[in-house]
């Protein structure tokens, strides 16, 4: 395939299973085996409603503590801060400048799409090595050891599958294409990074006041007050937190598939920044999709809570620390691959309208007959967008730097601090 005129493969306009406003009910379809089921277009009504609703419930849960116990907090937290408009300047002017750098990521994996996702394999196997290399530099042998081992077998990994470059060259292109075709779905992901963030700084006023009411305090021998949280109420809060984020993320992930769904097989319906697609995924994703959205989120956020509440009780000492470390990294290992199997189903929910568990049940299908393709398609893409990420983050990074040295916005005092936070 040629670097300068990388193909975009596009579906005929046609009725289809992916086309929500077609009436046509399509025949199962199979593949060759004979056990491939297509998926097909579901009936329009709300699917697990019960997610959805405890969703509500746990936002109005951290809404309510805030407005019962933490607003004078708050307000006082507010009043007594330093002057931060500074730090509210180098976020605007950074942000401005990531978005440029997006943009021209976006232009150059369009440009020379196989080039980059050589080089962003390249970069993983470079970085494994420096990995084991820097552990031997710090005396850690074991984790030398096991870096070696890792390098190795991503030297591998490289090589099986170089040849599947092209295939995955196509997928990201294609990708790329329907994004720019409905630029609309960049500003709705926008606006549910700044509903993340207004939500972290909801329940981190919550946990703080409940942290304060549940929290039992000692003095030791030293005579140092000693508090250990209710982790009861620490795993409640952690799952609130991780469900709704995990929603957020979620929504616009299937929001997405909807769209490149529609554009695939009806293009004339995707084919501007505000087109029906963009319109009528979003609100699929918000209606009668949300509740299988909630139902994986919530899956996740429980393995999350876990995970996070057995780095609590290591942090703080309490129990076997390296049975605590284990649990952690288990945990750890099965959010990831739950995470993955969920970004795969929601790929037929925003597609088909499936309930969660139909959605799961035919990404196992799917796994099962060409699973092995999709895997190291999408792997070799997601390589290459963290690539690209890596770089704008560095490029948005220098920019805060710069600002932090060139610029009276920061207090004298805290400028190491300013330069620090700017970059990361």
């Amino acid at each position: 395939m040629s670097e300068k005129s990388p193909v975009v493969v596009q579906g005929t306009a046609v009725a289809s299973p992916y086309d929500h406003a077609s009436g046509v009910q399509p025949a199962e379809l199979q593949d060759s085996s004979g056990e491939f089921t297509r998926g097909e277009k579901q009936e329009v009504r709300c699917r697990d409603p019960i997610f959805a609703i405890l969703l509500y419930a746990n936002v109005g849960a951290i809404a309510a503590v805030v407005g019962a116990y933490g607003t004078k907090e708050f307000e006082d937290a507010v009043s007594g801060a330093s002057d931060l408009s500074g730090y509210l300047y180098a976020a605007l002017v950074t942000g401005s400048f990531s978005i440029v750098f997006s943009a021209l990521g976006l232009s150059v994996m369009m440009a020379c799409p196989e080039t980059l996702i050589k080089t962003s394999l390249i970069f993983v196997v470079i970085m494994s090595g420096v990995w084991a290399a820097l552990a031997f530099w710090a005396g850690n042998i074991i984790a030398g050891v096991i870096g070696i081992v890792f390098f190795l077998l991503m030297c591998c990994y490289a090589r099986a599958v170089w040849s599947r470059i092209p295939f995955a060259t196509v997928n990201l292109v294609t990708a790329i294409t329907a994004v720019k075709k409905n630029c609309g779905i960049i500003p709705n992901a926008y606006f549910m990074v700044a509903v993340a963030f207004g939500w972290s700084l909801l329940w981190t006023v919550a946990f703080l006041e409940i942290w304060e009411r549940t929290s039992t305090c000692t003095t030791n021998s030293d005579g140092k007050d000693v508090c250990s949280p209710n982790y009861g109420y620490l795993f409640l809060l952690f799952v609130s937190y991780f469900f709704t984020h995990q929603v957020i993320q979620n929504t616009i992930h299937t929001t997405t598939a909807g769209v490149v769904g529609t554009w695939w097989f009806a293009p004339e319906e995707a084919g501007s920044c505000c087109s029906p697609a963009v319109k009528d995924s979003m609100c699929r994703s918000l209606t009668t999709s949300f509740g299988s959205i909630c139902f994986g989120s919530l899956v996740v956020a429980i393995i999350q809570a876990l995970r996070q509440l057995a780095n609590t009780a290591r942090a703080n000492d309490d129990g076997n620390a390296i049975l605590l470390c284990i649990a952690e990294c288990l945990l750890d290992c099965l959010a990831s691959i739950v995470e993955y199997f969920n970004k795969w189903a929601y790929i037929y929910v925003g597609l088909y309208g499936y309930s969660y568990m139909e959605a799961g049940k035919n990404v196992f299908t799917l796994f099962k007959n060409r699973g092995w393709e999709a895997i190291i398609a999408d792997d070799l893409v997601s390589n290459t967008l963290f690539f690209v990420s890596v770089c704008v983050g560095l490029l948005s990074g220098a920019v805060g730097v710069g600002l932090a040295v060139s610029t009276d916005w920061f207090n004298p005092a805290d400028d190491v601090d300013g330069k620090v936070a700017c970059f990361v």
